[in-house]
Parts: structure tokens; sequence; C-alpha cells
């Protein structure tokens, strides 16, 4: 009797410890920033298009990552620090290529929250420039306890049993906008998926370690992803002149293969020169 009247305790301890798991369940964190609530921040006035694009080459582009839009950055959010170790990753892409000049990281205390195309008009000035890729993120974590943390109820059990499964979804998204037209050029997004396990212990250290590697790989992704958007874009602009216009700052024009003055000047040179020595001597 007396080793049944001892099971009886350790089995409502038991039932109380799945009990209480079950009520802690599912915790997630979500932190987000959006594109649209910067540049549209009253939705019943749409902002309307001013033209054509016009696409002065080489361009000088923008780069940075739209604010919170109540202004205070949630809990794990990104750092400035990471902020600008991001976007230089993008920024070493974009100067690969033959049509850009140069890049300008742009700080995030520069755009205001739902700052809108006016803000966008104060970093035109500022920077000299007439295109930016606005990058936003959203990242969700999830963390379920589930049956097995009836095991942490030993002090051990919580140090080394790994019974809380975490899940961090994150999603980077470029959108590169063309400031005066008030037009998207195109969107470049990077998803990433990670999933884990931690003991309560340490799951505040193993949650900081996925957000970071789930923003390195929605990043990369995002970068993959800006070589398809490019070329898909360069196609659009070529099969549709009416829709964006082409200048060259060297005044060649749209057109390829304008010759330069230095060139023109050398050709006219050797054309007197040779119709020169033709006459001496005839």
């Amino acid at each position: 009797m007396k080793s049944q009247s001892k099971r009886f305790p350790l089995f409502g301890a038991l039932v109380v410890a799945v009990l209480v798991s079950g009520c802690a369940g599912m915790q997630s964190r979500h932190t987000t920033t959006s594109v649209v609530d910067y540049l549209y921040p009253n939705q019943n006035e749409p902002v309307a298009q001013t033209g054509t694009p016009v696409l002065s080459l080489p361009m000088t582009v923008g780069i940075a990552f739209v604010p919170d839009k109540f202004g205070q950055p949630p809990a794990g959010a990104l750092t400035e620090s990471k902020k600008t170790e991001l976007l230089n990753r993008v920024a070493e892409h974009f100067r690969k290529l033959d049509y850009v000049k140069a890049i300008e990281i742009i700080p995030s205390a520069y755009l205001t929250p739902k700052g809108g195309f006016a803000n966008l008009d104060q970093i035109r000035t500022m920077y000299g420039i007439e295109t930016i890729a606005l990058v936003s993120y959203d990242q969700v974590q999830f963390t379920d306890e589930g049956m097995a943390s009836v095991l942490y109820w030993t002090i051990v059990g919580a140090y080394v049993v790994p019974a809380e499964k975490n899940s961090t979804s994150t999603m980077v998204d470029a959108v590169v906008m063309h400031i005066p037209s008030r037009k998207m050029l195109f969107r470049a997004p990077g998803v990433s998926q990670i999933k884990g396990l931690s003991t309560p212990v340490n799951l505040s250290e193993e949650l900081r370690v996925d957000s970071e590697k789930g923003f390195n790989e929605s990043v990369d992704k995002m970068i993959a992803n800006l070589d398809t958007q490019l070329v898909a874009f360069e196609e659009r602009v070529k099969s549709s002149p009416e829709e964006y216009k082409v200048v060259h700052s060297g005044g060649g024009g749209s057109g390829a293969g304008a010759l330069g003055l230095p060139t023109g000047l050398l050709i006219s040179l050797l054309f007197c020169a040779g119709a020169w020595w033709a006459r001496r001597a005839s």
C-alpha cells in the first residue's frame, strides 16, 4: 500500500507537468517592415505616376531599409550595424553592373516612418539619385514546447533536454523605385525557413542565432533573384521603349554605337591627312 501511495503523488506531478506544458503551448515573435506603409501612408490618396521613367545611364542608385511604421523598432528587429552589413552585400552586387556608376547606402535615420515620396524627394536631392532600392523584411519565430517539456521538471533537464521546437520564417524584399516618375521598376524577394531545437536555458540565444541566419539566407536568395529580375527588366526596357526612356550621360542617346567627340575628331584628322597625302603624291 505504501508503494502505491508513493506512486500517486508522482503520477499527479506528471499530470500537472503535462497540463502546464500544454498551457504553455506555442509562443511567437513577429518583426516586420513594409514598403507599402512607407510609400503610401494614406491609402485613400493614391500616388499618381508622373510620366515615363527617364533612366540616365550610368546611374547612381540609393539603397536603404524602410523604417518601422511606428518609428520604434520592435523587439528582435535588425540592428543598424546588421542593416549596414546586409546593404553592403546587396550594394556589391549592384556595383558589378556596367550601367551603375555608384551605390549610395542611406542610413535608416534619413527615412521617416510613413514618409512617402516626399521623403524620397528629399533623399533624391541630398544624394543626387533618381533610383532607389527599398529593402523591407518580415520575420516570424515560433517556439513549441510540446509534450517533451515534461522532462524540464529537473534542473538538469532544463539545461540538457532540447525539447523547444523553434521555427524561423524570414522574407527580405528589395523594391527598386524610380523616384521622379513614382514607378516601380522591379522587385526581388528572398525567403528562408529554419527549424531547430533548444533548451529553455539557451532559447533566447538560439532564437537570436536563427534570426540572424534567416536574414543572411534571405539576403543571399534575394541577391540571386536580383540577377533574374535585372535580366527581365533589361528585356522589358528593350521591348517596351514607350514605357522607359534611356538617356546616356555621354550624349549617345538610347541607341548604341554613337561616336563620341574624341573618336569623331580623330577620324576627321585621319581623313584630312589622307586627302593631303593623296594630293601631294599626284
